[in-house]
């Protein structure tokens, strides 16, 4: 079992970033694929990024490509989601996932989940 701890998250203005984190309880989370997920409220969850084990390959939603970076320290069990140039629209809960054997958009099929981490972006 694997458990997951999101930090991070706040207020920011638009234009600026904000640097998640996620972190796991097990050294095994170096062997799991990683996402990153928001919920607006009113809104589905929607994929945002995700990187497989090792990282050796990341994925974006198109919504984010070039703003934001996935990236993992296994030496500290730590996924990261640098977040830059944020717009409103990028306002909302942001969950991180992981999975033993997936790494790639469909929230379903994520085992282990954290308790997610408010990001508000103002105007």
């Amino acid at each position: 079992q694997v458990q997951l701890v999101e930090s991070g998250g706040g207020l920011v203005q638009a234009g600026g970033s904000l640097r998640l984190a996620c972190t796991a309880s097990e050294r095994t989370f170096s062997n799991c694929g990683t996402g990153w997920f928001r919920q607006a409220p009113g809104k589905e969850r929607e994929f945002v990024a995700a990187i497989t084990w090792r990282g050796g390959s990341t994925y974006y939603a198109d919504s984010v490509k070039g703003r934001f970076t996935i990236s993992r320290d296994d030496a500290k069990n730590t996924v990261y989601l640098q977040m830059n140039s944020l717009k409103p629209e990028d306002t909302a809960v942001y969950y991180c996932a992981a999975d033993g054997v997936y790494s790639g958009r469909d929230f379903a099929e994520y085992d282990y989940w954290g308790q997610g981490t408010q990001v508000t972006v103002s105007t």
